[in-house]
């Protein structure tokens, strides 16, 4: 079956061939043959033209197609740009239906949600929420610049961060310092960035009351620990040598708490970010440190060894990243059998950063416990974990010191092969030493 194309193509030709035909005949009949032949042929060229002429005047002016009933090759053209048209105009009608329905979405959201232009970092949108938390106002903060209208927070070395800017949390409202916020930089083309502020104080202050109550009570343990120590202390078991298991397990599991309360004060005085002042770390006498208590806890059971190959030094705290370092020793001394080896390597990395590896041939952890291993209390297996003692803070303790000192903490573990924790610095945090030193 002809389709419509078709048939205008052989309703015009049709027509072409009956007009030159007449024209040839009323040529022939007047002697004037190529003449009439050659007007028709013109008059046919002109009109093709004129009919051409009109479309194109038609598409510059955006003017609407309308659909003619004739039939014709022309015509057929007229109904298929009628038909481009309006379904053009109807796709365009459900974009703009689409996009203010997102805008009107993104406008009812209770974050604050404002739309910046990377390369000039001026304001292109915001939502309504955007003028309650960040105290930006319309028409007279669309295309300004960003940075100057939140002068308070911190916004310039933070957005220079771009792609690589992490989540600021606590930030005061612009509007109301009462208001707590956090802050994320969400770079979603390439010319546009989405900064999402959200309103944390509830969240902020539940967590600064977990705090308080976490810091108080280890107080308050810290103080009937300590007597009830001291009492176990001064109980001799040759008075009573049927008492020497029960007093042994009591010192144990007095020493024991005592532990978890300063692992909870240290935890809670991290999260308080009341960090010592950063020193010059000497990476030498850390290490030698941690063979130190490594072989004192192992009391020789599994074998010692210490390399320094880096020849760099680290900018930090001492005390807290003595305090992640020995957490790792000692769990790769408590998880390893007897007769396992352990490894402490301080090296160089290739983007002059450094890393601190300990590598064990213990036990190993399952690979669905490694993604939640850093947590507070976590515990692989809780019968061996009150076998040696352990809280189940150590790695929560360095994964918090790591983060402070802008560095993290990895872990490659294998069942039934061993684990490596690795604490990887920074380059900004590395500090070359004056000359080569030997391994320890």
């Amino acid at each position: 079956m002809p389709t419509p194309t078709h048939q205008a193509w052989r309703s015009t030709l049709g027509a072409f061939a009956a007009i030159l035909l007449a024209a040839a005949l009323a040529g022939f009949a007047t002697g004037y043959f190529w003449m009439f032949v050659a007007l028709a042929a013109l008059g046919i060229l002109i009109w093709h033209y004129w009919r051409l002429h009109r479309i194109l005047d038609r598409l510059k002016q955006r003017r609407h197609f309308r659909t003619p009933d004739a039939s014709g090759i022309w015509n057929e053209l007229d109904r298929l740009l009628s038909r481009s048209h309006n379904e053009s105009l109807a796709r365009k009608k459900r974009l703009v239906a689409m996009l203010r329905a997102y805008r009107a979405a993104a406008a009812a959201l209770p974050d604050a949600i404002v739309v910046v232009e990377r390369n000039s970092q001026r304001i292109v949108w915001f939502n309504h929420a955007s003028q309650r938390l960040l105290e930006l106002n319309y028409p007279r903060d669309s295309g300004a610049p960003i940075g100057p209208r939140l002068a308070g927070l911190s916004m310039p070395n933070w957005l220079a961060s771009g792609r690589h800017a992490e989540v600021l949390m606590d930030e005061a409202s612009p509007a109301d310092p009462s208001i707590r916020l956090s802050l994320r930089l969400i770079p979603y083309s390439e010319e546009l960035w989405l900064l999402v502020a959200r309103d944390v104080t509830k969240l902020m202050r539940l967590e600064h009351m977990r705090r308080d109550f976490v810091a108080n009570v280890s107080h308050e343990l810290r103080t009937p620990l300590t007597v009830l120590h001291g009492y176990l202390d001064m109980l001799d078991p040759e008075d009573n040598p049927e008492w020497t298991p029960i007093l042994e397990e009591m010192r144990r599991q007095s020493g024991r708490m005592n532990q978890l309360v300063e692992d909870l004060l240290t935890l809670s005085r991290l999260d308080a970010d009341e960090r010592s002042d950063d020193e010059l770390v000497s990476m030498r006498s850390m290490l030698a440190t941690l063979h130190r208590e490594a072989e004192a806890l192992s009391q020789g059971r599994q074998t010692i060894a210490v390399e320094d190959d880096a020849g760099m030094d680290l900018w930090g705290s001492t005390k807290e990243l003595h305090s992640a370092f020995s957490n790792l020793v000692s769990n790769a001394v408590r998880y390893t059998p007897a007769g396992g080896c352990i490894n402490i390597r301080f090296e160089r990395l290739d983007d002059a950063g450094a890393a601190l590896r300990v590598t064990d041939s213990g036990y190993g952890i399952p690979a669905h416990h490694l993604p939640r291993i850093t947590e507070r209390f976590y515990r692989v297996s809780n019968s061996r974990s009150r076998e040696t003692g352990g809280t189940g803070l150590g790695l929560a303790i360095a994964k918090h010191v790591l983060s402070l000192h802008g560095a993290r903490l990895t872990i490659d573990s294998e069942v039934g092969i061993g684990s490596t924790f690795s604490c990887v610095f920074p380059r900004d945090r590395c500090r070359q030493r004056p000359s080569a030193l030997p391994s320890t």
